[in-house]
């Protein structure tokens, strides 16, 4: 059976860092968690000039994922556990804080040189909170190493994480989810399926589309209710879209700042431990 919608989010401007602006439907003021699913910001096409210097400095995270699926540009990150990685068109690079990491992000220095445009969603996505201090890790796949799901003309779906039609994403995890991204043509129409009980979301990052009669332009979020199984839409435009469907964690959730964990203690301890030099330091 059909899932019904319970709310269609639209995204709101947000200024992160000192002149980043993103599109964040999630959380919204009429919905807030669909726990694991904490945080949704889109980085719209932006037009980068040969020559620019712009960057996100070293900050901290604690507690979750930061997920990153690059729609067009090329994305670099550095953390002080080790890693130094770059992601293109297409890919995806899901970050595990941990117990707390330090890592810096933004446009490689040959786009920066050269200029181009960049986009990109990033996700942040809870553990529970037996995993919340593990030791920090880093994940990316390319592209091509995405399998294709819902195979159809006019469809390209690439599936990051969790396993759908038979498929397992590279991604891994510490609770189901799964996670798919890609391109829907004018006139397609799409089932998606989904486990009842799950948090399931779909994203429009470009384009419009039409479900259970209700049209859902770009920049919208639409969160379905848990009972039932199936998605169906038409693609009114050429569309991009991000699939989102997971296991709930049913435990608290104290957000603010770069971190998520299960309650205000935890937060403000996090505050101080960045304050006081316990996550350590990363040059870049």
């Amino acid at each position: 059976m059909k899932k019904a919608i319970m709310h269609i989010l639209e995204g709101r401007e947000k200024l992160i860092g000192k002149d980043e602006t993103v599109l964040q439907p999630l959380p919204h003021k009429d919905f807030r968690f669909a726990n694991p699913f904490i945080v949704l910001h889109h980085m719209r096409p932006q037009k980068i000039e040969a020559g620019s210097s712009m960057r996100l400095h070293p900050h901290p995270h604690r507690g979750f994922a930061p997920v990153t699926f690059m729609l067009q540009g090329e994305g670099y990150h550095k953390d002080n556990a080790g890693h130094d990685e770059i992601i293109r068109e297409g890919d995806v690079q899901w970050m595990f804080a941990g117990r707390g990491i330090l890592h810096s992000e933004g446009p490689t220095k040959e786009m920066l040189a050269t200029g181009g445009v960049q986009e990109l969603i990033q996700l942040w996505i809870n553990v529970p909170a037996a995993h919340k201090w593990d030791e920090p890790s880093y994940q990316s796949a390319e592209k091509h190493q995405l399998p294709q799901v819902i195979q159809q003309d006019g469809v390209s779906m690439r599936l990051a994480s969790g396993t759908y039609d038979g498929y397992t994403g590279p991604m891994k995890t510490f609770t189901d989810i799964i996670s798919i991204a890609g391109e829907i043509k004018k006139g397609a129409r799409v089932q998606f399926n989904a486990t009842p009980g799950y948090w399931t979301l779909l994203y429009v990052a470009k384009g419009k589309l039409c479900i259970d009669q209700e049209q859902v332009d770009q920049y919208n979020l639409v969160v379905f209710e848990k009972n039932n199984n199936e998605i169906i839409f038409s693609a009114e435009e050429d569309s991009i879209i991000l699939f989102l469907s997971a296991e709930p964690i049913n435990e608290p959730v104290a957000a603010k700042d770069n971190f998520v964990m299960n309650t205000q203690e935890e937060v403000e301890q996090a505050i101080i431990d960045y304050s006081n030099g316990v996550f350590g330091t990363l040059e870049y």
